[in-house]
């Protein structure tokens, strides 16, 4: 079940999308750019990345999450559970 798992980087990016959730795709990169550093060219990069995995969609410039923050928790845990033990 791989289709949760994220990379560090797009993970940092989905915290602000939970976070901030509906928000512009403008205030996402204006947040993106103040909390991890990135360009705009980067925060929509991963952003379309993201929605094509359908962690994301991005309707009428308004991004909201599709996978609540627990569920991708929750396949974490056990991925390490798994790999450890």
């Amino acid at each position: 079940m791989d289709d949760l798992k994220l990379c560090d980087s797009e993970y940092r990016f989905m915290l602000l999308v939970w976070e901030a959730a509906p928000v512009r795709s403008g205030e996402l990169v204006r947040l993106a750019s103040d909390r991890l550093g990135w360009k705009k060219s980067t925060c929509y990069t991963v952003l379309k990345k993201l929605a094509g995995r359908g962690f994301v969609k991005n309707e009428q410039a308004v991004v909201s999450s599709l996978i609540p923050r627990e569920e991708v928790l929750k396949y974490e845990s056990e991925t390490v559970v798994d790999r450890n033990f």
